[in-house]
């Protein structure tokens, strides 16, 4: 199989960290990171191997982090202090995940899982883009044509969940739930769900008001919107169900022990209906996939931890899931 690409993320997060405490425990095996030398050995990395090209990975040494650098990352980023915005930092995140597309896109990479970037330092450097999602989906875009549909799912071993809206103030997030972008979310999700073994998964969609609007009481988005999608989807043939109450559909769905969830995937309407959820049964456990692409990314589900980068106490869990996630995806592509 060809090698996962793993991103280092912000310089000056724990992304750099949580890399290298995988790596120590043999979860990069068949990857190779993206990223500045000096950053890794400086977030503990024992020994590096800098390679040109995917396929060197092979003749890497044992005991060495294998590292592909791209060219044009800004100087210095070891030496900037840990946990502070920076655009320098920003710009490197930014050219590392336009190098890893390059490599998955040209066929010499399986996947791509991003360690964490922080929104404000790639806004500091002049990156378009509010974060991964919106990034790789402009990256993913040949030229000319329309960007594909794409979506967030952030995933665990209980629950599913993917978005309609993902990075807008909430006022623009509600005006954005429309029609056409609930049927392609579910859409989106039905045909995802093939590749982790669900042909017809039970999708349950979650309402957008209190009580999913009470018939009309507290909102007719789930009326005018929400419910006519579903129903749409359901004529295409896809297991779709709700509006439900947003409060209560995510205990529903729970795949827990003693307790067999009714739902294989939730749809929300907004990042934090879908991904409190989510993030309260553990982020350490977590994986963020981005569906739609012509490529497989995964990413832990957690951010930058400026609070506590450069301590030596980051988790690296979360990326170790994101890493397995991309192998089962990138194996069943």
């Amino acid at each position: 199989m060809k090698p996962l690409l793993v991103t280092m993320g912000d310089a000056v997060g724990i992304g750099p960290e949580i890399i290298v405490r995988a790596f120590e425990r043999g979860e990069l095996r068949d990857a190779l990171v993206v990223g500045d030398p000096a950053v890794l050995r400086r977030a503990g990395a024992p020994m590096t191997a800098v390679v040109e090209h995917a396929a060197d990975l092979a003749a890497v040494p044992p005991g060495c982090l294998p590292l592909l650098a791209p060219p044009g990352l800004p100087t210095g980023l070891a030496e900037l202090p840990w946990g502070r915005i920076d655009a320098r930092c920003g710009a490197a995140a930014a050219r590392c995940i336009e190098h890893a597309v390059a490599l998955v896109r040209s066929g010499e990479a399986s996947a791509i899982v991003t360690a964490p970037i922080h929104k404000e330092a790639l806004a500091a450097a002049g990156v378009p883009y509010p974060g991964h999602t919106e990034m790789l989906q402009a990256l993913a875009t040949e030229a000319g044509a329309a960007p594909p549909p794409v979506r967030m799912m952030l995933a665990n071993d209980e629950l599913r969940v993917v978005l309609v809206t993902i990075h807008l103030a909430l006022r623009r997030a509600i005006d954005a739930v429309t029609f056409d972008a609930v049927l392609q979310t579910l859409r989106i999700g039905h045909r995802a769900a093939a590749a982790w073994g669900q042909e017809r998964p039970r999708i349950a969609v979650a309402g957008l008001n209190p009580h999913a609007g009470e018939g009309g009481l507290f909102g007719d988005e789930e009326l005018r919107i929400i419910g006519p999608a579903v129903q749409a989807a359901v004529a295409e043939g896809i297991d779709a169900s709700g509006p439900y109450a947003p409060d209560t559909v995510f205990m529903r769905a729970r795949h827990a022990s003693g307790h067999a969830g009714e739902f294989d995937l939730v749809v929300a309407m907004t990042h934090d209906h879908g991904l409190i959820p989510v993030k309260y049964l553990g982020v350490e456990q977590g994986v963020n996939v981005t569906l739609g692409l012509p490529f497989v990314r995964t990413s832990p589900d957690h951010g930058t931890a400026f609070d506590i980068a450069g301590r030596g106490t980051a988790d690296p869990a979360s990326l170790i899931a994101a890493l397995a996630m991309a192998r089962r995806l990138a194996a069943a592509a």
